[in-house]
C-alpha cells in the first residue's frame, strides 16, 4: 500500500468519537478514503458520524460497537462490506484505563481494561486478515502507549494491556507481512486529548495533539510498500522541565 492508494479505500476506526481515533478518521477522510466511525456510546457514535458525513458526503459510516462483544465486532465488519466492499484499513483505538493499584482494583476494571485495549485488538484483527487477504493486502495500524514499554505505580492493568498489545503487534506483523499486510503499533506519550478524564485546555499546548497522530497514519500509510514502520513512538518534543 502506498499513498496512491489511499484514496477511496475503506477503513475502521474504532473508538473514533473524539480524541486520537477521531482525528484519524478525520485525516482518513481528508486524503480521501471511506471511513467507519465506531466506539460504545450510541450518541456520540451518531453525532460524529452527521458531524464528518456533512463534510465528507457518501464516505462515512458511523456504527456503535463494543469491541468487547465477539457478535457486535463481527457485525461492525459485516456493516463494512455491505456498505464499502471490504476492508482496506484497520485503526485499532478504543482502550481504556483505570489507574489504582492492582489491590484497589476490582476484577470488572481489569477484565474492562484487558478486554478492551487487547481482546478488542483481537477480535478485529482476527476479522479484518481476511478481508484484507482477499484484497491482496492492507494494513493494520494499534494505538498502543509509551506505557506500553516504561511502567508506572497504579497502572498495573495499563500496563500489562498495553505491553500485551505490543508484543501480539509484533507476533501478528511476522503472521501476515507475507499476504501483503502491515501491522504497526504506535505509542504516543502526553497527548491532549479526553482520556482519564482530561479536560483539554490551553495548559496542554505542549503535549502530543491528536491531529499530529492523524498525520503520523497517513504518512505510514504513504510508505512504499517494501519498506515497515513497525514500531513508532510519539512523545512531545518539549515537555515541562521538571
Amino acid at each position: 500500500m502506498n499513498g496512491s492508494g489511499v484514496k477511496e479505500m475503506a477503513a475502521i476506526v474504532t473508538g473514533s468519537t473524539k480524541g486520537i481515533g477521531r482525528a484519524i478518521a478525520e485525516a482518513l477522510l481528508q486524503a480521501g478514503a471511506r471511513v467507519v466511525v465506531s466506539a460504545r456510546d450510541e450518541a456520540e457514535v451518531a453525532a460524529a458520524g452527521k458531524e464528518l458525513e456533512r463534510g465528507h458526503p457518501k464516505r462515512v459510516l458511523a456504527r456503535r460497537c463494543d469491541v468487547r462483544r465477539e457478535d457486535e465486532v463481527r457485525a461492525l465488519f459485516a456493516e463494512t462490506d455491505r456498505a464499502f466492499g471490504g476492508l482496506d484499513i484497520l485503526v485499532n483505538n478504543a482502550g481504556v484505563g483505570f489507574f489504582k493499584n492492582l489491590e484497589e482494583m476490582s476484577l470488572q476494571d481489569w477484565n474492562s481494561v484487558i478486554e478492551t485495549n487487547l481482546t478488542g485488538v483481537f477480535l478485529c484483527s482476527r476479522e479484518a486478515i481476511p478481508r484484507m487477504r482477499k484484497r491482496g493486502g492492507g494494513y493494520i495500524i494499534n494505538i498502543s502507549s509509551l506505557a506500553g514499554k516504561n511502567a508506572f505505580p497504579s497502572a498495573t492493568a495499563y500496563n500489562a494491556s498495553k505491553f500485551g498489545l505490543n508484543g501480539m503487534s509484533e507476533a501478528l506483523m511476522q503472521e501476515v507481512r507475507y499476504d501483503g499486510i502491515k501491522v504497526t503499533y504506535l505509542m504516543p506519550g502526553s497527548v491532549a486529548t479526553h482520556f482519564n478524564g482530561n479536560t483539554p485546555g490551553a495548559e496542554d499546548a505542549w503535549k502530543v495533539q491528536p491531529e499530529d497522530i492523524g498525520r503520523i497514519v497517513l504518512d505510514l500509510l504513504h510508505h512504499d510498500p517494501r519498506t515497515l514502520a513497525s514500531a513508532v513512538e510519539i512523545r512531545p518534543s518539549k515537555p515541562p522541565k521538571k
